[in-house]
This record gives C-alpha cells, sequence and structure tokens, in this order.
C-alpha cells in the first residue's frame, strides 16, 4: 500500500499536492492525518468521492510499503500518522515541500524541495514532464492548492514557477467558478463573531513607520479557520504586521493557545520567529499550537521578535547621491550642457554665492534652451525654482510619496539649509526594485532566482575568510564606525567572495579594496587615507602608500608571518571622469553609489558593506549578481572602452579567468571602440596616454603571466584588441608557432626562472612586429630599458646571425659569434629563425656553452704563469681548443700550452 500523508488540518494546497501525486503513484491512497481546514472540509463534503481518500483508521500498519508527505517536512504535523515513519516494512519515504526554512526530522529517502509559493506546483511540474493529463476534479484542486497558497499569485513567496503551473491546470480544465467559490468562502457565523469581537479589542504599536496589531481571543473550543480571520482582519485595519491568539481549554486542568502570524513587513521573517516555539510557515505567514502555557508571555514574545525584526527604514541619507554637482544662476546655457555631458547628470542644482539651493535645471529645459539658441543665456531664467526639498532623515517611503504627488524627478537633501544631497527617481526605483528582490525567507541571505549564490552576509562571511583577514576587516570597520563613516568591501573581493564555493574552506584574499564612504559627515577626501593611518598603528609592519592625486593609500604586507603578502587598498569614495580617451581619470569625492558607478563591468560594481547598522548589506545596482549567474562579463557604461582601452583588456582577462562569456552588447561597444580609431587619434593628439601605456602593460603583466595567457590571447586578437599595443599586430599562425616555441625555450633554457616570462612572452609580441616598430612599441609601454635596447637591436642582431652562423666552421666560431648576445636576444632570434639556425642556437645552449675551458687560473699559476691579461687570451685559446676537440683531457691542455704559450 502506497500512502500519501497531509498534514493536520489539511489546507487546499496539501489537498491539491496530495491529489496530483497519486497521478504519479498509480494505485496510491490519500490519508488526511486530522481533520482539515473549513474550506477544504466544505469542498470534501461534494467532492470527496472524485479523489482516493481513505481514513487513518481503516490502514493497516503492516501493510504499507511506502509514504509520501505532502506540504510539511515535520513529524508532529503528522499526528498520529507520524508513527508509520518508523516501521520496519517501509521501502521508500518521500517528501515534497516548499517551506525551505525549516529543519527537517523525518528521514526521507527522497525530497523534494524548492522555494516555490505551493508544494502543489512541484507536483504539477512533475505531472508535465511526464507528460500526465489530468481530470478536470483533479486540475481543480490542485489550482486551489496554488491560488490559496499565493494568494492567487500576489503573496511575496509567488513564483513564476507557480503562474506556469496555474496556467496548466486552466488548460487541463479547473473549473474556475469552483475556484472562485472556495477561494475565499467568506467567513462563518462564529468567526464573523471573532471578527467584531477582534476589531474591538485589537491592540496596536507603530514602530519605524509600521503598525504592527495583535489580540488574544478566549474560546471554549478550538476555532476551524482562524487563518481566514488574520486575512480579513488584514485587509479591514489595513495593518503592517498581525499575531492572532486563540486560547481554550482542553479540560479543567489543561488549555490550548493557537497564535496566527502575518506579516506585510519587508525583511521580517514569522517563520524564524514560530519555529524558536515548535510552530512554522512561511516568512510571512506561519502558526503554532502550545498546550498549558503562559500565553501572554509566548504573545510577548512573539510581539518582541516581530518588533526586534522590523527593519530600520531606508532614509534619503542613504539614497542620496553626494556631493552634488552645482552652478552658479549666472552660468550659462552652453556650459551646463557641457557639465551635464562630462558628469552624466540630468540636471544640475543651482546655488547663489553662499551655497544656498535657489534653484534646479533639468537637461530637457536646457535642450529647450539651446533649441531656441539662448546658449550664451544664463540658467537663472530657465531653472525652475519652486522646489520641494527633503531632510536627510526622510524615510524612503516619505520621498516616494513626495515624488508621486508633486510629478518630481529628484529632490534635494538640505541639512542646515545647506545642499548636502540630491535623491533621484532612479534612486528610489532601483531601492524599491531591490527590496522586491530580495529573498524574503532568511534576511542574512540573498539569493539570485534560485541560483547557486547564497552566502550569509553576517555569519558566512565570517567563515568564508580567512581569519586573520576577518580580524583585520573588522578592526576597519571599527575604525570608520568610530568617526560615523561606513565602509565597503567592494570589487573583486566581493565578486570571488560570491563565487566561492562553500565547500572550497576559507579565502586568503591577496587584493582587498576597501572604500570609505563619508561624506554624511562631512568626511574629506582624505578619508581613506586617514583609515589607512589608523589601521598602520594597529598593524606597524605594514608598509604604507600614500597616492594623493587619486584619493587612496595602501597597506601592503610582505611575507608576513600572519597575513603573507597582502595589499589592502582604501579609498574615499569618489566619482571620475576622463579629460581625453585614454587619458588617466580626474577624480573627486562622491559616495559609495557614483564610486560603483565608476567601475568597469558589473560584476566588479558590487560592495559589501562592513559597518553597522546594516553590516552585511550587499550594494549590487546595475545587476552584477545576475551577470555572476549567467556568467556574462557586462560594461557599466557604452563610452567605457573609448575612455579606457585597458577594460577591454580586463574583460578579456576575466572571461577566460572565469569561463564567462562577453556579452554581446559589450562585445559591440568593444568592437566599436577599437574600429572608431580612436586610440590612433588620442595617441597623436596627447603626449601621455596613460591607458595605452604603463596601464596597459600592466593589463598585459596580469594576462601573460596566467596560466590561461595564450587563450586570453586569442580572445584579444577575435576581438581586434591587440591593436591597442600595435595596428599591425595580429595574432597568426606564425605568432603562435613562435608563442609555442617560446614556451619550449623558457622551460628548457629557464627552468629556475631567472627571467621573467610574462615580460618573455610580451617581447615575443613585439617581435612579431616590423622592425621599425619594435623600439618604439617598447617604449610606449615602457618596458624595463633592457628590453627595449634589445627590441632595437634585435634586427641587426638576427642578420648578424642568419648571415654569419652557416659560415662557421667550427664550434668555437658558433661559440664567438653567439655569446655576445644574452639568452633573452637569442631565444628572440630563435623564434624567427629557419630550422637549421635554431637548432645550431639550440646546441650551442645546451651544450657549447656550458663547455669549460681544460685549465682554469688556478692551474695557469701553480704552471708558473704569472697573472696577467694574458690569461684571458690563453683560457679563450683553451676553449676554442676543448670546443673543437683539439684537446681532450688536462694533459693534452698542459701540453697545448707548452706549444702555444711556452715559458
Amino acid at each position: 500500500m502506497d500512502l500519501i500523508l497531509c498534514h493536520t488540518t489539511a489546507d487546499f494546497d496539501a489537498l491539491g499536492a496530495a491529489v496530483g501525486l497519486t497521478r504519479l503513484l498509480p494505485g496510491s491512497k490519500i490519508v488526511l492525518t486530522a481533520g482539515s481546514h473549513p474550506p477544504v472540509r466544505d469542498f470534501l463534503a461534494l467532492h470527496r468521492d472524485e479523489y482516493p481518500l481513505i481514513e487513518r483508521r481503516s490502514v493497516n500498519p503492516e501493510k504499507i510499503r511506502s509514504l509520501s508527505v505532502v506540504d510539511t517536512q515535520q513529524r508532529d504535523r503528522l499526528g498520529k500518522a507520524a508513527e508509520w515513519l518508523d516501521l520496519p516494512n517501509l521501502k521508500e519515504i518521500i517528501v515534497y515541500d516548499h517551506h525551505l526554512g525549516q529543519e527537517s526530522d523525518i528521514s526521507a529517502t527522497r525530497s523534494h524541495l524548492s522555494s516555490v509559493g505551493a508544494a502543489t506546483t512541484l507536483i504539477v511540474e512533475q505531472l508535465q514532464q511526464q507528460e500526465i493529463s489530468l481530470t478536470s476534479a483533479e486540475a481543480t484542486v490542485m489550482a486551489l492548492g496554488i491560488h490559496v497558497d499565493t494568494g492567487s499569485l500576489t503573496y511575496d513567496q509567488s513564483t513564476p514557477r507557480d503562474a506556469l503551473a496555474l496556467a496548466w491546470l486552466m488548460e487541463q480544465g479547473a473549473s474556475l467558478s469552483v475556484i472562485s467559490t472556495y477561494r475565499d468562502p467568506g467567513l462563518s457565523l462564529q468567526l464573523q463573531q471573532l471578527l467584531t469581537e477582534s476589531l474591538e479589542n485589537l491592540e496596536y504599536l507603530c514602530l519605524r513607520g509600521y503598525t504592527v496589531a495583535w489580540v488574544t481571543l478566549r474560546t471554549k473550543n478550538f476555532v476551524p479557520g482562524l487563518s481566514s480571520l488574520a486575512s480579513q482582519l488584514v485587509e479591514l485595519t489595513e495593518i503592517d504586521a498581525l499575531l492572532l491568539a486563540n486560547e481554550y481549554d482542553l479540560d479543567e486542568s489543561d488549555s490550548r493557545l493557537t497564535v496566527i502570524g502575518r506579516s506585510q513587513i519587508p525583511k521580517t521573517n514569522l517563520n524564524v520567529l514560530f519555529q524558536l516555539l515548535g510552530g512554522g510557515g512561511h516568512s510571512q505567514a506561519a502558526s503554532l499550537n502550545l498546550r498549558g502555557v503562559d500565553s501572554e508571555a509566548i504573545l510577548k514574545q512573539l510581539l518582541d521578535g516581530v518588533k526586534a525584526q522590523i527593519p530600520h527604514p531606508l532614509t534619503a541619507r542613504d539614497l542620496m547621491s553626494s556631493p552634488v554637482r552645482t552652478i552658479l544662476p549666472e552660468t550659462t546655457i552652453a556650459e551646463a550642457q557641457r557639465i551635464l555631458l562630462r558628469y552624466g547628470h540630468s540636471g544640475l542644482s543651482v546655488v547663489d554665492a553662499q551655497g544656498q539651493l535657489v534653484g534646479i535645471i533639468s537637461r530637457r529645459d536646457l535642450d529647450v534652451a539651446l533649441h531656441h539658441g539662448f546658449s550664451h543665456a544664463p540658467v537663472k531664467g530657465y531653472m525652475t525654482t519652486n522646489l520641494k526639498t527633503i531632510a536627510p532623515d526622510t524615510t524612503l517611503p516619505q520621498i516616494e510619496s513626495l515624488m508621486v504627488t508633486y510629478d518630481i524627478g529628484r529632490l534635494p537633501v538640505l541639512e542646515n539649509e545647506q545642499l548636502v544631497g540630491l535623491v533621484t527617481r532612479t534612486d528610489v526605483l532601483r531601492e524599491l526594485h531591490q527590496e522586491r528582490d530580495e529573498d524574503e525567507e532568511d534576511e542574512q541571505k540573498f539569493k539570485i532566482q534560485n541560483s547557486k549564490f547564497k552566502i550569509s552576509l553576517s555569519t558566512e562571511l565570517q567563515n568564508r575568510l580567512a581569519p586573520q583577514l576577518w580580524k583585520l576587516l573588522t578592526i576597519a570597520s571599527q575604525e570608520s564606525e568610530k568617526r560615523g563613516w561606513h565602509l565597503y568591501l567592494v570589487g573583486g573581493a566581493v565578486r570571488d567572495l560570491l563565487l566561492a564555493e562553500a565547500a572550497s574552506g576559507t579565502l586568503m584574499i591577496k587584493d582587498i579594496d576597501l572604500v570609505v564612504d563619508g561624506f554624511h559627515k562631512s568626511a574629506d577626501v582624505g578619508a581613506g587615507v586617514e583609515l589607512a593611518k589608523a589601521l598602520q598603528q594597529v598593524y606597524p609592519a605594514a608598509r604604507l602608500e600614500i597616492h594623493g592625486a587619486f584619493q587612496t593609500a595602501a597597506l601592503l604586507w610582505h611575507k608576513d608571518p600572519e597575513l603573507d603578502s597582502l595589499w589592502v587598498d582604501i579609498a574615499t569614495a569618489r566619482t571620475e571622469f576622463y579629460p581625453y580617451p585614454a587619458a588617466n581619470p580626474e577624480v573627486e569625492a562622491s559616495s559609495i553609489r557614483q564610486d560603483l558607478y565608476r567601475r568597469d563591468f558589473t560584476i566588479n560594481a558590487i560592495a559589501l558593506r562592513l559597518t553597522t547598522p546594516r553590516a552585511g548589506e550587499l550594494l549590487d545596482f546595475f545587476g552584477g549578481l545576475l551577470d555572476l549567474q549567467a556568467k556574462h562579463i557586462r560594461v557599466l557604461h557604452p563610452n567605457s572602452f573609448i575612455e579606457d582601452p585597458t577594460r577591454i583588456y580586463r574583460g578579456v582577462r576575466f572571461a577566460v579567468r572565469f569561463g564567462f562569456e562577453i556579452e554581446p552588447q559589450t562585445e559591440e561597444f568593444i568592437r566599436y571602440a577599437i574600429n572608431s580609431g580612436v586610440y590612433d587619434r588620442t595617441a597623436q593628439e596627447n603626449s601621455k596616454t596613460p591607458a595605452l601605456q604603463t596601464r596597459l602593460k600592466t593589463e598585459l603583466k596580469h594576462i601573460l603571466e596566467a596560466p590561461y595567457w595564450k587563450s586570453a590571447l586569442e580572445l584579444l586578437d577575435n576581438l581586434g584588441a591587440l591593436q591597442c599595443i600595435h595596428p599591425t599586430l595580429k595574432l597568426d599562425v606564425e605568432l603562435l608557432r613562435q608563442l609555442r616555441l617560446l614556451e619550449r625555450c623558457l622551460r628548457r633554457f629557464d627552468a629556475e626562472q631567472t627571467l621573467i616570462h610574462w615580460e618573455m612572452r610580451l617581447e615575443a609580441l613585439i617581435n612579431h612586429l616590423a622592425p621599425q616598430y619594435r623600439g618604439k612599441v617598447a617604449k610606449n609601454l615602457q618596458l624595463q630599458e633592457d628590453s627595449i635596447k634589445r627590441l632595437q637591436n634585435l634586427a641587426s642582431a638576427q642578420t648578424e646571425v642568419k648571415e654569419s652562423l652557416p659560415k662557421c666552421q667550427s664550434p668555437s666560431q658558433v661559440v664567438q659569434l653567439l655569446r655576445q648576445y644574452d639568452l633573452p636576444m637569442l631565444i628572440l632570434i630563435a623564434l624567427q629563425s629557419p630550422r637549421s639556425l635554431r637548432h645550431q642556437i639550440w646546441e650551442y645552449l645546451t651544450v657549447l656553452a656550458n663547455v669549460q675551458p681544460l685549465l682554469n687560473g688556478n692551474d695557469l699559476k701553480k704552471l708558473g704563469y704569472k697573472p696577467g691579461p694574458q690569461y684571458r687570451q690563453i683560457l679563450d685559446d683553451m676553449l676554442d681548443a676543448t670546443l673543437d676537440r683539439v684537446i681532450k683531457d688536462k694533459t693534452e691542455a698542459r701540453e697545448f700550452l707548452a706549444k702555444h704559450y711556452p715559458h
């Protein structure tokens, strides 16, 4: 016998899932373990015969072969039927549930768990996969299960999977009229009376902009349908959270307490609170049943838990961009337009000489003025002066209300009548969108559409990082908090933490970027430097470097016993502007939002807040998490590659390193930038183009010293990006052959890695250019002086070797020719030489270069030769004789000396 168990007081989701499961397990029977919700009971009064339901008392436990449990993972929710889970004759126990926040105590042989709105959805998906059709009665009760548990797809736990499942059930013939009858059946007479009593006795509390209500109902017996009463109360009173308690007597000495919880407050999790007392459910709807307890104490504990979970509302200070770009009223329309284009703003704030706000001018206002030919007119004639402003502590709901009521796209933030920030409609929409996307199942976790990217932002981060790194970040955050600043871990460290597998152990990240956001405390541009100095007091072994032009400081450890080799960059949050393509950016202090906005790719524009009160908060304004999931490299700005070609190389490096793909639009931007000729023009017009010089060399170093360097070069060539090194450089078949040969040479002749291999690979690339370009490119990339000279002299050296080496008649002549060149030069010559010459160079490096004279200076001294310049000539002649096999041992060497250098 195969049985399907519904939890006690079965709801439509449990019944619907069980009915669907009977089609997946032909011949199975459904057991309602202990009662059902009133609407379910009323539904079954008419439709019971259409489903394979049996009574628990009619089951012979000895004949049970398998058990399937739907809509729960808890034994105590199965009533007396839970005893069957321990039967020795059971061959299988299967669990289907969508409550992921619970710890299962059922020893299942198979579990189907997923974060969907209804357990029935899991069954529907399997029915679809197996192409099993349903009757109208089956489809109807399953559709009811999804409708009721998702609030007809309006509850936050609803997912697209639930909607698809409902659509399929409608195709299977689900009756909409039956669904509408039982989805909201109305309250019974008893519940209506309790509704009136609840409304009269409801107690309220307002906290952080939310209203929480609670009430205790005392009845003689158990009241079915309390969940419907709770939903009705929430709807009628428009409260944000409700605790509905029902206390009734079991006998003279024992009582029972039922509590129903509902919450519409973001980031609250009733499931966590109710689980502590043996209950459970969803983040927004949960319940519990207890016997013989102090009802007032239980209700107070739950109420305190809800109050503790209510988040502090975001304020203008959290949302605003700062500092604000301002202009004077006398600024011309043309100049204002230029500033807008430079900084990418949609409007500018206008302040008087005292810095007080007098107006705002939008891009639309400027466009109209320019259209009518008023480019030289002052902005004061076109700016908006009837302004709505807000304070730093204005909450997000208040800001949203102002924008909607007055149709305002930007709200200036004033503190002591001074402009300190600006909140835009985009800021609000982005925050509201993020709130909707947050995983309500566990406030300490984020989740990307059921992807693998999960990290506990308060505890798992500590577990994921090496302890010494966690200690360093903790100290840094404490020092920031002392000064009233926010501190963020940004960029690659956050990306790598998110990509790291939980089972991979702790991470010892070697390169950490920290950003100090202190604009709200009037921190100047030196905030990052100040924090770095404070950290050096704690870590005196660290070397401090300060880069004033970029408002950054760095702490460096080298082979430290605790931190090993570590680089920590600390910057003040900033924005930047490129005065011309490939230049160094000009930077200004700003906020964390603008700091992230200036970065290269979405996957590098994620920040993790380290300071309280929202430590562990993840900032992802540009979809970086989704791109990590999709394995995409996506650029933030269309002009990003025109401004900084090194971003092309970084994008390729990340793509190859992580096995990601460059997103199609980003690839188009890359190709456009390269084909536009902007890099050639800017190099001709400007003496300094760091992005095509030192910064490009740095990116080439990162690529060419990595194990994936060849794949990266191939992708760069495919994009046409090797043109950034020189317009004629291409990774053709011949260059690929030379690079393969280079690797053989490096393995054979430099096993100890006395040479810098990435530099040799770069020299090989430059070596492939026409001779007249090699030295120029080497200088442009600011290579080391010996590399520049080598590449400048390479053409003449190649010519000499190619002409002279075939003429050498003896090994000594080969050595005399080739020993004037160092190993890197000989390798580069070999790469472009025919096979016969390569063989001779190879023989020289492997054999001839290692031959030594059979006698040395000490031997000559013992033989009576007076030390002096003659020694060099004697030893050279002796080496030649040894190479040419004229002498073969020391005896012959002494005879050679006696003959040619008698004394």
